[in-house]
Order: C-alpha cells, then sequence, then structure tokens
C-alpha cells in the first residue's frame, strides 16, 4: 500500500490520519458524557474534563496535519462519479466537519482562557488566548456545546453517506478510505 494518495484510492497516510481522528474524537466525546456518571469536583471528572481539554487540542494538531495532507496530495476519484450536486454536497459537508474540527478546538480554548483556568496539554501550560471574562467564557461555551452538538449531526451524516454509498450507490466512495 501506498503511503501517498493515487488517483484510484487513499494512500495510508491519509487512511491513518482519517481514522485516528475518528478515535480521537470519539475519545473527547467519551470524555464529556462520561463525566456526567461522576459527582461534580471528584478526581474522576476533573480528569475527564482535563483528558477532554487536552484531546481537543490534539484534534487541532491532528487537522492541521490533515491539512497539508490534504493539500498537497491528489483526491482519489470516486468511481463511478457521482453526480454534481452530491459532489456539492459532499464539499461542503468537508468544510462543515473541517471547521468543527478546528473551531471546537478553539472555542475551548478560548473558554479555558476566559475562565481564567489553566489550558492544559501533557504536562505543559498552553497560554491564554483572551483575557479573564465570565460573560465571554458563558457565550463561546454556548457556541462550543451548540457545535458540538451539531457535530453529532454531522459525524453521523458523513457515516450514513459513506455506508448509502458503499450499499446502495455501489461505487468506491467508502472502499477508497478502507485498507
Amino acid at each position: 500500500m501506498n503511503w501517498r494518495n493515487t488517483p484510484d484510492r487513499y494512500g495510508a497516510a491519509s487512511m491513518l490520519m482519517h481514522w485516528l481522528m475518528l478515535l480521537l474524537i470519539a475519545a473527547v466525546y467519551a470524555c464529556m458524557e462520561l463525566r456526567d456518571n461522576f459527582p461534580k469536583g471528584s478526581d474522576m471528572r476533573e480528569d475527564l474534563k482535563t483528558w477532554h481539554y487536552m484531546l481537543g487540542l490534539c484534534v487541532l494538531l491532528l487537522v492541521a496535519c490533515r491539512l497539508v495532507l490534504r493539500f498537497t496530495s491528489v483526491a482519489p476519484r470516486i468511481e463511478p462519479s457521482p453526480s454534481k450536486w452530491q459532489n456539492n454536497f459532499a464539499s461542503a459537508m468537508h468544510l462543515a466537519l473541517y471547521g468543527l474540527m478546528i473551531g471546537l478546538p478553539i472555542l475551548g480554548w478560548l473558554i479555558l482562557s476566559a475562565k481564567g483556568s489553566v489550558v492544559p496539554f501533557f504536562g505543559l501550560e498552553l497560554p491564554h488566548l483572551i483575557s479573564e471574562s465570565k460573560s465571554n467564557a458563558d457565550w463561546i461555551k454556548e457556541i462550543h456545546e451548540t457545535g458540538a452538538t451539531v457535530g453529532y449531526f454531522l459525524i453521523s451524516l458523513h457515516a450514513a453517506a459513506g455506508l448509502f454509498h458503499h450499499y446502495f450507490v455501489k461505487d468506491d466512495t467508502l472502499r477508497r478510505m478502507l485498507p
């Protein structure tokens, strides 16, 4: 298997980035969903929140790598070729997903900054992006949480589209991303 994309299929680097991003995003979501199972102020709840922050920042790093790879590689064609509206919809979906993968971690960083909290990253403390302000923290948190909810929908739609193409359209959309 090639590390680089070819005109017919994604290379190992793109596949690795795609599936690693899925696992990372699932872990980010899991940390916040699981924290509610523990009492406020408990060590486990605080640990899950810290992991949420750190893994969210990992999403930001990985998406930067993905974008470099995306803009320096050929995108494999889909056989048989989808209609123009499907291509447009897929482009809009990818743009929205990249927007979430970039926007949500930055919003999270802004929330911690506005709260005056430590921005942890595997033993490092990252600098604050904005000055402390409870009102800013509150409205940024609302946007972050709304974006995360939209993320559930977009990720589900992305997965459903891949399965739809594989089982109903019977093109190679999904196969191109599988090892």
